[in-house]
């Protein structure tokens, strides 16, 4: 068997939905920008050399449909180079990185470019078009619930308090700001020059453009008073909030995969390896708590104690799903989100995992350590976790 290793990997920065600076940008445009920025910093590494695109994504339709990975590819690489979607909702950009990691293993492939996108500003979270079956959702009607209303079922089942969510929140957007201005994502974050046409107040037709750069999420100025006066937003008397979810956000973020062979004959020094990758099941009424059982699956899988860990990005869907999984998992909350996490820099669904990975690979580099996690709750009740070693 082959080891597959991590060559290099860049993400966007993470835009708000509907308000940022990608809202009227294809998630099909961002996804190029950042393959090309990629083959960029490789140059040894030729398009025809990919044997693979792999583009996780979380709702394929609309303008993330028609078989939208093949079209990158095409159009970032060459027709020549293949490509596909797959879907396992917020857990997509992660998974991508595991389909990659295994078919190198396998000796299926040599080189594959892997990672994930997402508009939420152009698709929202449950599609343009909802139809669950009837015999499903008249029976189990748990299986189709609200993402919000799910995290009311585990905040309520596991006791997680408002006012712990709404700290949780805060913390988030605090290490988010001081991350940003110490400069810990300008490593990983590709610059993307947006053109937008626009009417100018006499109604003609003008073009702009400007450089997005800088998560967009982080706000200095959040503080626990106004995070505690946000009313529920998903059930009455509710503890969920706008300020203590994840914020809706669009970004793409890509790795290249690569097989140790191919490592030494373009003369590459490798960044990371993917050690291990677990999916598990949880009832999802209580989605949220997917990682808990996912993350013993994936210490099993890579021979590790949950104590070699040094560095752990939890996506932090909700405050109250991510303080439940601490809780549940005995995860130590100083290797937690370093960084702050998705309730302050956003959630773009299917490039989430991508984004977590190449971030938790620079901090890992930036503080000398070995082994990360990362991990997520998966809509419609899973969890996933993968362990990533430095090299």
């Amino acid at each position: 068997m082959q080891e597959a290793y991590i060559v290099a990997g860049f993400r966007t920065a993470v835009a708000k939905a509907k308000k940022g600076g990608f809202r009227f940008t294809r998630p099909d445009d961002l996804a190029i920008e950042v393959i090309k920025g990629l083959m960029a910093s490789i140059p040894m590494l030729k398009p025809a050399q990919v044997d693979d695109v792999i583009v996780g994504n979380a709702v394929p339709e609309a303008e993330q449909g028609l078989q939208v990975g093949r079209i990158i590819a095409a159009r970032a690489l060459g027709i020549e180079v293949p490509g596909i979607t797959i879907n396992r909702y917020c857990a997509a950009g992660l998974e991508s990185i595991a389909m990659a990691t295994a078919k190198i293993r396998a000796g299926l492939a040599s080189c594959i470019v892997a990672g994930g996108v997402e508009s939420m500003s152009m698709v929202p979270a449950t599609g343009w078009k909802t139809a669950p079956a009837y015999s499903i959702s008249s029976e189990e009607p748990d299986y189709y619930l609200n993402m919000g209303l799910t995290a009311e079922a585990v905040s309520k089942e596991y006791g997680v308090s408002r006012e712990e969510q709404d700290q949780f929140s805060l913390d988030s957007h605090l290490k988010a700001t001081t991350a940003i201005k110490q400069g810990h994502f300008k490593n990983g974050i590709l610059p993307i020059t947006v053109e937008e046409i626009f009417l100018d107040q006499k109604k003609k037709r003008q073009k702009r453009s400007f450089v997005v750069d800088t998560d967009e999420g982080p706000r200095a100025d959040t503080s626990l008073e106004a995070l505690s006066k946000l009313k529920p937003a998903f059930a009455t008397n509710g503890v969920v909030t706008a300020g203590n979810s994840s914020q809706t956000s669009d970004g793409a973020a890509f790795v290249v995969v690569m097989s140790e062979s191919m490592v030494k004959e373009l003369g590459l020094t490798p960044i990371g390896r993917l050690v291990s990758c677990a999916v598990a099941g949880v009832h999802p009424r209580i989605m949220g708590i997917g990682p808990v059982v996912a993350i013993p699956k994936a210490l099993q899988q890579a021979g590790l104690q949950l104590s070699q860990i040094d560095l752990i990005e939890l996506n932090e869907a909700f405050a109250a799903q991510a303080l439940a999984v601490i809780r549940e998992a005995k995860l130590d909350t100083t290797k937690i989100n370093i960084n702050g996490g998705a309730i302050a820099l956003g959630h773009p669904l299917g490039c989430t995992g991508c984004k977590l990975t190449i971030q938790n690979l620079h901090d890992l580099q930036r503080l000398n350590k070995k082994y990360g996690m990362i991990t997520a709750c998966v809509g419609g009740g899973q969890g996933i976790a993968g362990i990533i070693e430095r090299l």
